[in-house]
């Protein structure tokens, strides 16, 4: 045998110490460390959504939840945020029709946005808006949307909504009540809509919004107090009118999904200048991956303000 040659053993050792050496991590060398680095996790890249409400805003005409479907399509967002009080019907072909819109969009029904009150001494109207919760849950469910957005509600002692927001969202307190027993019929009638946002699926999504959720010590009390994981916080950038950072920064942690407010042109109520590249720092801190829905709510005309609104969006979240 020449010394080149190998015999049948030495060929057998070569190719087990290949085998193994293959196995090894690349860069390994003798007795030295691994010099392969662990990949840093992917960024998920930023969920947008129109809310149907960017399109109308409880004014003449009404524009329709299927016009809203096909704009998000056209404008290259993944989901549309339905204002309940938008739809034209909750009969089944409707329905039907607006799941087929979305699909052939390329949009998902992501969030079903509804108004409730439990903040009233009579049992029977809460018990009246728990039972309107629960039919808004099923009817969430038959469009394949997997969120509903809740409100605590309020006093109703300032009865016109422009007057609350020349107030800034305060009211005083029911005569002969105590906000004590406001937080209690609220958590309550909370409770009362869990086991059926559980059978079908749908997060209750509590928004910063006027009442008892006005404040983030307030939101945060009813979710810690229900505690329970078909119950989030929707956080509304909106909402907190003086020093809004630090509370946003607050709800962040149990957010489920946000609703981003725009100005354009002028709020229909206030304007906010709000710095969305600080919004999305404060939502990757706590690492969220949801949606974002736009909430258009200036004056200027939404087919102009819509596009710019995702456009401010896009460049933050980027």
């Amino acid at each position: 045998m020449h010394e080149h040659e190998s015999s049948p053993q030495s060929l057998l050792n070569r190719r087990a110490f290949l085998g193994a050496a293959a196995m090894l991590p690349v860069g390994f060398a003798g007795g030295a460390e691994p010099a392969v680095a662990i990949p840093p996790a992917p960024v998920t890249p930023l969920k947008l959504a129109i809310a149907t409400y960017s399109y109308w805003h409880f004014k003449p005409p009404k524009v329709t939840v299927q016009t809203v479907i096909e704009k998000a399509g056209q404008l290259g967002v993944q989901g549309v945020d339905i204002l309940h009080r938008q739809l034209d019907s909750e009969e089944r072909p409707y329905l039907q029709d607006l799941k087929r819109r979305a699909l052939v969009n390329g949009v998902s029904l992501v969030c079903l946005s509804i108004h409730q009150d439990f903040v009233d001494p009579d049992p029977q109207e809460r018990q009246r808006q728990v039972d309107h919760t629960v039919h808004c849950i099923e009817l969430a469910h038959a469009l394949g949307i997997p969120c509903i957005r809740l409100n605590s509600g309020r006093w109703n002692t300032v009865k016109s909504f422009d007057k609350l927001m020349e107030l800034r969202g305060e009211e005083p307190v029911l005569p002969g009540h105590t906000e004590e027993e406001g937080f209690k019929w609220c958590i309550d009638a909370i409770e009362k809509c869990l086991p059926a946002a559980a059978k079908n699926g749908v997060v209750l999504a509590l928004e910063n919004h006027w009442g008892l959720t006005r404040t983030p010590a307030g939101l945060l009390r009813i979710a810690k107090a229900v505690d329970s994981p078909w119950l989030g916080v929707l956080m509304d950038t909106g909402n907190f009118l003086e020093d809004p950072y630090p509370k946003l920064e607050q709800i962040a942690p149990r957010t489920v999904f946000v609703q981003a407010k725009t100005y354009f042109g002028g709020g229909e109520w206030y304007t906010l200048d709000l710095d969305y590249r600080r919004v999305a720092a404060i939502l990757r801190a706590v690492n969220y991956r949801g949606y974002v829905s736009l909430e258009f709510e200036g004056k200027e005309n939404p087919d102009s303000a819509v596009p710019k609104s995702l456009e401010l969006l896009r460049r933050a979240f980027a």
